[in-house]
């Protein structure tokens, strides 16, 4: 039996369940920039979604269009396998959103987490004309995921877009928090998480300073180079279930910071506990450093 949960989020929060065809194609939308209402399917099964925009200082003068996002999986999911993903962008009357801006280097951003945030991907779809994106992924083991879409339809705010993949089997026990350790040594580099505040509060502006040193000598490096166009990039996500979009943060890296260190201005909206993902270039090589914090 096919099930199909959705929430109208600006994005659409998708639920996929293997099903008798060789290909699941769900009838879950995901809004952006629509206002929340209630959608019956032909499952009696109800759904919810609302709109939500990723705005920017100087999008002022863009307008907000409401979308929907659509996802195709193959029937047979299976975790540590290659999963072809197809994602199509329409208006709400099903109609394509066939031309989208470049931000941050690419057409659209993809963010993959596993429910309880142990795992992280961050993949970029190819587009391939009239609203249709699509990529390999690899869900490492069984659980239910999310996947955060971001894009940018052509002279819109960025819009974000949720969806959720169920992978079968015996979901793994959840680790502990870390116990919110703040130096992380990813291969030849140490990452130290430093919060201006100490003490986080929700809904007030906070510094989170990463010091990138040497991981042989302990000094700052020198040769960070630029990842999507930024010094680094830094994904946020609480920690709740479900999950939403109002718990998805992506914050961008201030310029010009010192040699070794990258810093980002951002705000938590709510208290709780969240997870920190530090992307850095250095060498060819992208590192993710991993942190959790806690938002009173």
């Amino acid at each position: 039996m096919k099930r199909f949960w959705t929430g109208i989020i600006v994005l659409s929060s998708l639920w996929i369940a293997p099903s008798c065809s060789s290909v699941t194609k769900s009838d879950k939308t995901q809004v952006s920039g629509g206002e929340s209402q209630h959608t019956d399917h032909q499952d009696n099964m109800s759904s919810q979604h609302q709109g939500h925009s990723m705005e920017h200082p100087g999008d002022e003068a863009k307008t907000n269009i409401t979308t929907q996002a659509k996802l195709t999986t193959p029937k047979n999911l299976l975790p540590n396998q290659p999963v072809n993903l197809v994602i199509n962008v329409q208006d709400t009357v099903g109609k394509s959103i066939d031309k989208f801006d470049t931000f941050q280097e690419k057409l659209m951003h993809l963010i993959i987490v596993r429910e309880d945030l142990a795992t992280y991907d961050h993949i970029h779809p190819t587009y391939k004309g009239n609203g249709r994106f699509e990529v390999s992924a690899n869900f490492s083991t069984p659980g239910n995921y999310s996947l955060f879409s971001d894009y940018k339809p052509s002279g819109q705010n960025e819009a974000l877009s949720l969806m959720q993949v169920k992978i079968p089997g015996s979901i793994p026990l959840p680790k502990s928090l870390e116990k919110f350790e703040k130096t992380k040594v990813i291969s030849n580099t140490k990452v130290n998480l430093d919060v201006a505040n100490q003490n986080i509060q929700a809904g007030k502006e906070v510094t989170l300073n990463f010091d990138i040193k040497d991981a042989a000598n302990n000094q700052p490096i020198k040769d960070l180079e630029t990842y999507l166009g930024e010094r680094g990039h830094l994904v946020i996500v609480k920690s709740s279930s479900p999950l939403t979009v109002n718990d998805y943060i992506h914050a961008h890296a201030l310029k010009n910071s010192a040699d070794g260190q990258i810093k980002f201005v951002t705000n938590f909206p709510q208290p709780g506990t969240y997870k920190l993902w530090m992307q850095f270039q250095r060498r060819g090589k992208v590192g993710t450093a991993d942190f959790w914090v806690n938002v009173v």
